[in-house]
């Protein structure tokens, strides 16, 4: 079996967790790590067997990495997909892929050029319940969807700046919103409000919202609904329904629900969507087959487009209309 080597730029917790799947499987070798944090990418080195390097450029530089998972903050992004594109080394860029759609579409076109595999974090799509609701939902007509996503405040403060996280639908609500995109197809227009209510109280230099409502108009005219807030701290939960004259379908965290005329049936998820994603972008590089990967990211791309639309939206109380590169998929 061809060996696979992989390296990280940024090595926080997200990245830890695909590094701790990435360990488990065969032909797979973690050998390169950069973070801005020397201490913290000593440790992480020394904890997987990997060597750090004291750049991001040094590690593309290397010779060492066939792909490199991209794991900083989105204001942190500044010429790391281009530079990998450009070195022929195949990229996985974590969710959300940046807070300004004129750099992300450059990246992008740089990135379609190169010939590279390339994919996003958007790994709920590797659940095999989204896969049968995917399958389900292909002849259906949806009319109408909601989702939600609530959870506590992350413990960083770039995530409650709204200049650097681009806010909680941006940065956790957009996995609901992809799904949405790549279940019932594209979006044509949102509107939005988003307040702050609490957040200053936690930190009184925070920018973003805490609470946030976004209705939205998909490109086959169907209407639907994602609410979303960081203050519910004792809770966390996200879903997305779809309703159709004939049928209602929930994707409920790992459980997929399904109810129609002939049926009313509840599955349970078997599968853990994280190794899946990190399984098959390993397996994409060394195959060269980029149409093993369930998205892009251009798909990526668009699912920010829809979330910046979102805060514009918010922030000047107007219906904003979208032109997306590619409507859904």
């Amino acid at each position: 079996m061809k060996m696979v080597r992989i390296g990280f730029i940024g090595v926080g917790g997200m990245a830890q967790h695909h590094m701790k799947t990435l360990q488990n499987m065969e032909g797979v070798q973690l050998t390169a790590i950069f973070d801005i944090n020397e201490e913290r990418a000593k440790e992480v080195s020394a904890q997987f067997g990997s060597k750090t390097y004291a750049s991001a450029e040094a590690l593309l530089d290397s010779g060492e990495v066939d792909g490199v998972y991209i794991c900083t903050p989105p204001f942190a992004r500044e010429g790391i997909e281009e530079a990998a594109a450009k070195r022929g080394i195949h990229l996985l860029s974590e969710k959300p892929i940046g807070l300004d759609m004129e750099v992300v579409r450059r990246k992008e076109q740089i990135i379609k050029e190169s010939g590279i595999i390339h994919t996003s974090g958007y790994c709920l799509r590797y659940l095999d319940i989204v896969q049968q609701a995917k399958e389900y939902l292909k002849d259906k007509a949806i009319h109408l969807v909601m989702s939600y996503r609530f959870g506590g405040i992350p413990p960083v403060k770039w995530w409650l700046m709204m200049e650097q996280s681009g806010g909680q639908l941006v940065e956790q609500s957009t996995h609901q919103l992809d799904l949405i995109r790549y279940l019932a197809g594209g979006v044509k227009e949102v509107s939005a409000i988003h307040e702050q209510r609490h957040l200053r109280e936690v930190d009184p230099d925070a920018t973003a919202y805490d609470v946030g409502t976004v209705s939205f108009v998909l490109e086959s005219g169907a209407i639907g609904n994602i609410t979303s807030t960081c203050l519910a701290s004792y809770v966390g939960k996200g879903e997305i329904e779809f309703f159709g004259h004939q049928f209602y379908l929930s994707l409920n965290g790992s459980t997929l629900r399904i109810v129609d005329d002939e049926q009313d049936i509840t599955i349970k998820s078997k599968v853990d969507f994280y190794y899946e994603q990190n399984k098959t972008f390993v397996e994409a590089i060394r195959t060269g087959n980029q149409g093993l990967l369930l998205g892009d990211f251009s798909d990526a791309a668009d699912t920010l487009e829809v979330t910046l639309a979102a805060n514009e939206a918010a922030e000047t109380r107007k219906t904003v209309s979208l032109q997306l590169s590619r409507a859904g998929i």
